[in-house]
C-alpha cells in the first residue's frame, strides 16, 4: 500500500491551489501508488464562511486595496487579533483533526498559512508526530506562517529563508527548493507551431497581459495604451475568470488596430508564456515562478498592497522585473525592452540565475521522504 499525503490550500482559483496541483502531479509521477488528498481547507471547515470571506476579500482588493495593505502582516493587527485567532485555531484544529484522522496522512503540506496553522495546532493538541510542510509561494513571508509545529518551510529562494530566520524560524527547517509549478512550464515548445496555433505572426513582438486568475490587474486602459503604441506589438490578454472584463475586451476586439487576442480562463498559460517576449502583470507568486521558468521579462503593473507590493520590491531589486507607474509607463517600458534585445537578454540572464528548475519534483521528493 502506498503512502498517504494530505495537501491543503484555501481558494479554488488561486496560486495556492495551482501549487498543490503541481505538487500532486509531481508526487504521483514519482510514486503512482501514493494516495494524495488535495483539500480546500476553508471549504471543508465552513463552506458558507469561505464564500463570505472570499467575497469580502474581493470587494476590499477591488474597492479599497489600501485596507488590505494595512491589514497585511501588520504587527498591531496580529497582536490585537491574537485572542480571536487563538479561538479560531482551537476550534478549527479540531475539525482539521477529524480530516487528518480520516485521511491518515504520512505527511501534510500546506500552500497557505491558515490550514498550516490549524494543522500545526492539531499536532500540538494531539501530540501528533505527522511531518508538516509549509510551502510558501510569495517572496515575503508573513507572521501567520510562524508556528513551532511546522517541520519544514519550502521557500522560493534563500533570501526568503533569511526573512523567516529573522522571524524566529530555525535555519535547519528552511529549504530553498522553489515554488512548485507545473513541469509543463519547464518544457521548451516550438514557437513556430504556437504562432500558427494562436494566430500570431513571428514578425512582431508578443506582449502577454495577465491580471491573475481573477483578472483584477491590468485592464482596458492598458490594452488601449498598447493599441495606441507606434510599435508593432501583438497582444495576448488573459482575463481569467473575470467574465465582465472578458466581455468588455471581446466587444472591442474589432476596433483595435493591432492584433489583440482576448482569452478568458485558460489552462495553456505555459504556451502563452513560451510564445511571448514580455509579460505585463500583477506579481502573484505563482505567476512570477512560471515567468521565471520561461525566462520571460516581467513588467509589474498595479500590484496589490501587501504581499504583491513586497513581491515587487524583491523582484525589482534583483532585476528580475521592472515596475510601471501606470498604463502608459508600462507601454513605454515594453517599447524600450522590445527595441533593445540586449536589455532583454540581460534580464533573462538574471532570471536564469534566480530560477529554481524542477521545483515541483524536488518538493515532491522531499515531501515523500518526510513521509517515510
Amino acid at each position: 500500500m502506498g503512502k498517504s499525503i494530505l495537501l491543503m490550500y484555501i481558494s479554488e482559483h488561486s496560486g495556492h491551489h495551482q501549487a498543490t496541483l503541481a505538487l500532486e502531479k509531481a508526487i504521483l509521477e514519482k510514486d503512482p501508488s501514493t494516495h494524495v488528498s488535495n483539500i480546500n481547507a476553508f471549504r471543508y471547515m465552513n463552506p458558507v464562511m469561505e464564500k463570505v470571506t472570499h467575497e469580502t476579500y474581493m470587494r476590499i482588493i477591488k474597492k479599497r486595496p489600501e485596507i488590505w495593505g494595512y491589514l497585511y502582516d501588520n504587527p498591531r493587527v496580529v497582536k490585537k487579533t491574537g485572542p480571536f485567532r487563538k479561538l479560531v485555531r482551537k476550534r478549527g484544529s479540531r475539525k482539521i483533526g477529524r480530516l487528518i484522522n480520516r485521511v491518515k496522512p504520512d505527511a501534510i503540506a500546506c500552500t497557505q498559512a491558515f490550514p498550516c496553522e490549524l494543522a500545526a495546532e492539531y499536532k500540538k493538541m494531539d501530540h501528533a508526530k505527522i511531518p508538516l510542510m509549509a510551502v510558501l509561494t510569495d517572496y515575503a513571508p508573513h507572521s501567520y506562517w510562524i508556528h513551532k509545529g511546522i517541520d519544514v518551510y519550502i521557500v522560493p529562494s534563500p533570501e526568503i529563508g533569511g526573512a523567516l530566520v529573522k522571524k524566529g524560524v530555525s535555519p535547519g527547517k528552511i529549504k530553498a527548493l522553489g515554488t512548485p509549478i507545473d513541469p509543463l512550464f519547464e518544457i521548451p515548445l516550438d514557437r513556430g507551431q504556437l504562432y500558427d496555433k494562436l494566430g500570431l505572426s513571428p514578425k512582431y513582438p508578443v506582449i502577454l497581459v495577465m491580471g491573475g486568475t481573477y483578472g483584477i490587474g491590468p485592464d482596458e486602459k492598458l490594452i488601449t495604451a498598447l493599441d495606441s503604441s507606434q510599435n508593432a506589438f501583438q497582444v495576448l490578454v488573459v482575463a481569467g475568470v473575470n467574465k465582465k472584463l472578458f466581455k468588455r475586451l471581446k466587444s472591442k476586439a474589432g476596433s483595435y488596430r493591432k492584433k489583440i487576442i482576448v482569452l478568458g480562463f485558460t489552462r495553456n498559460i505555459h504556451e502563452l508564456m513560451e510564445v511571448s517576449d514580455i509579460i505585463i502583470t500583477k506579481p502573484g507568486g505563482l505567476t512570477m515562478a512560471e515567468a521565471l521558468a520561461k525566462s520571460l521579462p516581467v513588467i509589474i503593473l498595479n500590484p496589490l498592497p501587501g504581499q504583491e507590493d513586497l513581491n515587487t520590491k524583491i523582484l525589482t531589486r534583483k532585476g528580475i522585473a521592472v515596475k510601471a507607474h501606470d498604463e502608459h509607463h508600462a507601454v513605454k517600458l515594453a517599447e524600450e525592452l522590445a527595441g533593445n534585445p540586449n536589455k532583454i537578454k540581460k534580464m533573462q540572464e538574471i532570471i536564469g540565475k534566480n530560477a529554481t528548475p524542477h521545483s515541483a519534483a524536488n518538493v515532491a521528493e522531499y515531501l515523500l521522504n518526510l513521509a517515510n
